[in-house]
């Protein structure tokens, strides 16, 4: 399907616009036509309603649908939400312990990742699904964060085949411009 893709910079226009559309100010946001679609997941449910001929993020059995859509929550709250904790308290917007309380957390979500990975290709559905597509970014930036490692081998090949992706690894090229806006720091070298 053909897009156009719009680079959030906080530069002027673009930021003006933005918020004109959406002042909650916050990505991704779909435009299309009249209609406004916001939040990831949301996106791609419409997508996947709109396009049923292409390949389906979410699949049409309801039980694998449930699973991919609970493996999709699953990496919002578990290891984005304490990795994004990371990032606010390196900015001095929640208390610094040293991450402890949060690296914690992402270990516990890295361990059951691990198991849940061991000989699966993808997290949900036997498929790549939503669920990896929710994976992706959150994985990067926990890794960033709180480095996955080797302890955790069956979850860094998951992650690997993930980058691999052509659809990733083209946004992930897109993006790269932006790396050293990252709080914590990009690695250098390696995604």
């Amino acid at each position: 399907m053909e897009f156009e893709a719009k680079i959030i910079d906080g530069s002027e226009p673009v930021q003006s616009e933005f918020q004109a559309l959406w002042p909650i100010k916050r990505f991704p946001l779909l435009v299309a036509g009249e209609r406004l679609v916001f939040e990831a997941t949301s996106i791609i449910e419409y997508l996947d309603i709109l396009y049923p001929e292409t390949y389906r993020l979410i699949p049409e059995d309801p039980l694998a649908a449930a699973e991919v859509r609970m493996w999709d929550r699953f990496f919002d709250n578990y290891v984005s939400y304490p990795q994004g904790r990371l990032v606010f308290a390196a900015l001095g917007r929640e208390a610094d312990d040293g991450g402890a309380k949060w690296k914690a957390a992402l270990d516990t979500a890295y361990a059951l990742l691990d198991r849940r990975m061991e000989g699966q290709e993808w997290v949900a559905a036997d498929r790549f699904s939503m669920a990896d597509c929710a994976a992706a970014p959150f994985l990067l930036y926990a890794d960033w964060s709180h480095p996955i490692g080797s302890r955790f081998g069956h979850l860094w090949a998951y992650r690997q085949r993930l980058l691999a992706r052509p659809s990733y690894a083209r946004a992930l090229d897109e993006a790269r411009p932006y790396r050293a806006g990252f709080p914590l720091g990009a690695p250098v070298g390696r995604d």
